[in-house]
């Protein structure tokens, strides 16, 4: 039993997982931010430049 803890306390493969799984998290989190907060201003870019193609002659 005492060996079995001894390797439970020394594997760090469990630890490294949740932390790859909170940075997921993070960038997931900042990636919904940053779409939320940009998202109507990108939708008006995309208005621009569709109204300008629509104005080139033999679009």
């Amino acid at each position: 039993m005492r060996n079995l803890l001894q390797k439970f306390r020394r594997d760090e493969d469990g630890a490294a997982m949740v932390e790859y799984a909170v940075l997921l998290g993070l960038i997931t989190a900042a990636v919904i931010a940053t779409i939320t907060l940009l998202g109507g201003d990108i939708a008006g870019i995309f208005s621009t430049v569709e109204a300008a193609i629509k104005a080139v002659p033999g679009a």
